[in-house]
């Protein structure tokens, strides 16, 4: 007991030391009574406000793709259930970085009977669909704009130039940076085994999750799953593209710079640190500086910008779990 008690408690504190030792380290000189100023009389609200309504439909397009998936293994949670299970899975991986996926399942398991281990397949389904759009806008963004990303390579301590120098071609901050991502990947990797574990039998879970996985062959309507899936990351790149406009010195900036590090910014939060913080920060900051911001006017957007929509996030994750409260249940045999 003692030692499940310390791992779930190394499952919290070490993502949130993560992120805080990267955020110290960035804002360690940083004159925080200014933010104050730009929140009160220099950042343009209206752009800001304008952003959320497109975080939220991220969210929603997610849910309505997820009952989708569920509907050809004769699951049918109820809109709102697997809504409000969206909205609660965010809000929880801000605690436990991953631990959303799971979450969402236990939901419509408890308020529909949905099948554990078949809703897990069709979240497995979807991370594989969102990283392969993910990857489909990185690579044509990388042909875009390649002298950006090699100047990026350098200044995060990368050498790409030769494959001779690929062991020496790391700073220190860059080894650092590999090492962290390395040892927080093992042991996310190690807690999602332990956690597949914890849900009835491996072979039950196992055939469950492969029916989910293969799940969107059978989809009714692909169209209309795939312009789901177009429209989470539509909704993701306006969410955060709108913030730009919100300060002096990013609204000049074009689209493609916006693209560029929505991009970075995604490939971030795969550190496994509450929504991305101190990694995200890091990462767009950077590039922003690359497109000639100042580099005071980058801490500020990253820091505003982050925190306001994690804001949004748990505001959504409350609403949530107040409605789940007040959502009769409806069991199945599974």
């Amino acid at each position: 007991m003692t030692l499940r008690l310390l791992r779930k408690a190394l499952n919290i504190i070490i993502p949130i030391f993560l992120g805080g030792a990267i955020l110290y380290w960035m804002y360690r000189n940083f004159d925080f009574d200014s933010v104050r100023q730009v929140l009160l009389s220099e950042m343009n609200w209206w752009w800001m406000l304008l952003s959320m309504p497109f975080g939220v439909l991220a969210q929603m397009f997610r849910a309505w793709r997820w009952k989708q998936a569920l509907e050809p293994l004769d699951e049918h949670p109820r809109t709102n259930n697997c809504m409000n299970a969206v909205f609660l899975s965010y809000a929880s991986s801000l605690v436990v970085p991953r631990i959303g996926e799971f979450m969402r399942c236990a939901v419509l398991r408890k308020k529909d009977g949905t099948n554990f281990a078949k809703a897990l397949g069709t979240v497995v389904t979807e991370r594989a669909v969102d990283s392969l759009i993910v990857l489909v806008i990185t690579a044509l963004v990388l042909l875009l704009q390649m002298p950006v990303f090699m100047t990026f390579f350098s200044r995060t301590g990368t050498r790409i130039d030769a494959l001779e120098q690929f062991l020496y071609g790391f700073s220190s901050a860059g080894y650092f940076v590999v090492a962290v991502c390395l040892v927080v990947t093992l042991i996310g990797a190690y807690f999602f085994l332990r956690r597949l574990s914890v849900y009835d039998k491996m072979r039950t879970t196992l055939h469950g999750l492969v029916d989910g996985v293969v799940s969107l062959r059978k989809v009714a309507n692909i169209p209309l799953f795939l312009f789901y899936s177009l429209a989470i990351w539509a909704s993701y790149f306006l969410h955060y593209y709108l913030t730009f406009f919100c300060f002096e010195g990013t609204a000049h900036l074009g689209m493609m710079c916006a693209m560029v590090t929505f991009i970075v910014g995604s490939i971030a939060v795969l550190v496994p640190t509450p929504n991305g913080a101190g990694s995200w920060h890091f990462a767009v900051k950077t590039m922003l500086i690359l497109y000639g911001v100042a580099d005071t006017d980058a801490l500020y957007f990253v820091l505003i910008v982050h925190t306001l929509q994690t804001l949004l996030v748990a505001l959504l994750g409350i609403y949530a779990w107040i409605s789940i409260g007040l959502t009769q249940d409806i069991t199945k045999e599974n």
